[in-house]
């Protein structure tokens, strides 16, 4: 059996979790051995925007492939702004090989304006969807996703999705 090693940018089981879901579902007759690594974002830890929402992404593969080889190496951001329909919040993805890069992005999940008004003042979104809905540590779990969709979506479905979609170039080189 084959097996694909893939270094993930954080040690959230969230994200790891959500990696190796993807990577199972594409490569089902190979063996996909995940393992998170603690590595930086570069990037404030409530981004405020696509643009450092992305870049954090980026670092975060850039520092998994300085630190060990791997057939993949992927990682996700979560990320707030303000969109023409109001703030939401989103996750980047990006997998590299050692030849490319993808880069994806998921669906908005809109926010509710207490929640927005309290990033804006500085919070984080996990910490602040902990307290509206009187739980704990929810970014470990379903994350404001599945507290907002009844937990009919969560952020791991959501990160599977994008993780998916941004293999497109891997699965189909010759047309990328």
């Amino acid at each position: 059996m084959q097996t694909l090693t893939i270094l993930v940018g954080s040690t959230n089981p969230v994200k790891i979790n959500a990696v190796e879901g993807a990577f199972s579902a594409l490569f089902p007759q190979t063996l996909i051995q995940c393992q998170g690594l603690s590595v930086p974002s570069g990037v404030p830890d409530q981004p405020m925007n696509e643009a450092d929402t992305r870049q954090g992404a980026v670092n975060r593969v850039i520092a998994c492939q300085r630190q060990a080889e791997a057939d993949y190496y992927v990682a996700a951001e979560g990320g707030v702004d303000e969109f023409i329909d109001g703030p939401a919040t989103f996750a980047y993805v990006v997998i590299a090989d050692k030849h490319k890069q993808s880069v994806g992005r998921s669906a908005n999940l809109p926010l509710p304006p207490v929640v927005w008004r309290a990033l804006q003042a500085g919070e984080e979104l996990g910490p602040v969807m902990d307290r509206q809905f009187q739980q704990t540590n929810i970014k470990h779990k379903g994350g404001a996703i599945g507290l907002l969709t009844n937990g009919r979506e969560t952020r791991q479905s959501a990160y599977h999705q994008a993780l998916v979609l941004a293999m497109a170039p891997f699965l189909h080189p010759q047309l990328y």
